[in-house]
């Protein structure tokens, strides 16, 4: 498997598992600093390397009244107040082609969200950028069709990516964990990072906005870890409770070391 390189961090079977991690949208630069702090803290004690996640525009939300985040200029501002005072490397999403080449001035990592994974000129963009590029699989997808996404990341020249599983439509709200998923994911040469905060997300459940059941999640990491993961991707917060988006699968910061740990000795034993 090919070894990705963010800032310093390798990613593969060989090396530390990732976290990546952070608030699900940006609130504001004091909450970004805090949270960022905090977590590079938690990674370290439970032996993970660490990358940044929180959106600069939730441009997917359900309701068009929903907070979306601070934009893409004063996103990547704060971003990169991050990076520089923590010196930790950053990862956003970005929607649209015309956020790809201002995004790569400031993140390490260019995310293309699960629901744009078919968007063939958005990944080719963001392969183009230089970035590593982390591409989720879409609620929609079966995990050999991601083949076929990587293709056209590899189409110009781009072998700096990463594969994020986040399960899979059933149904109506809801989602389902396929763990075939990591090792069908990783014969395709790249890492697979396993998103266990989206997988127990309920898209569109509570009416105007989407549920989720937190309490899933330490089940689901481990699973995925059990299954070969190279890295667990969360959205936490400090009181998800009182989150402006995704507060229903997002962790507490205060759970999160506890169950990394756990995450960690299964890794070690399946190894």
């Amino acid at each position: 498997m090919r070894t990705i390189e963010v800032d310093g961090i390798k990613i593969g079977a060989k090396f530390p598992p990732l976290l990546i991690a952070g608030p699900c949208v940006i609130e504001s630069e004091a909450s970004a600093l805090r949270h960022a702090k905090e977590l590079k803290g938690i990674a370290k004690r439970a032996g993970f390397s660490f990358i940044y996640k929180s959106s600069f525009d939730k441009a997917n939300r359900t309701s068009v009244d929903s907070y979306r985040g601070p934009g893409l200029k004063e996103g990547l501002r704060i971003l990169k107040k991050v990076k520089s005072e923590l010196k930790v490397p950053v990862l956003s999403d970005v929607h649209c082609k015309s956020e790809v080449k201002e995004a790569a001035k400031v993140l390490d990592v260019i995310q293309i969200p699960a629901f744009l994974s078919r968007q063939t000129d958005l990944i080719l963009e963001a392969a183009r950028s230089g970035k590593v590029v982390n591409i989720k699989k879409g609620q929609f997808l079966a995990p050999w069709d991601m083949k076929n996404v990587i293709k056209k990341a590899e189409s110009v020249g781009c072998r700096k990516i990463i594969l994020t599983d986040r399960g899979v439509s059933f149904g109506y709200n809801n989602l389902v964990s396929d763990f075939r998923a990591i090792p069908i994911m990783k014969e395709f040469g790249y890492p697979v990072i396993y998103d266990a905060t989206h997988s127990v997300q309920m898209p569109g459940g509570m009416g105007d906005k989407s549920g989720g059941d937190r309490k899933f999640i330490p089940y689901l990491a481990l699973c995925a870890s059990a299954c070969g993961a190279d890295g667990i991707f969360v959205e936490a917060h400090e009181d998800p409770d009182r989150a402006p988006s995704d507060g229903p699968n997002m962790i507490k910061l205060s759970d999160l070391e506890a169950i990394l740990k756990k995450v960690k000795l299964v890794r070690e034993a399946v190894a």
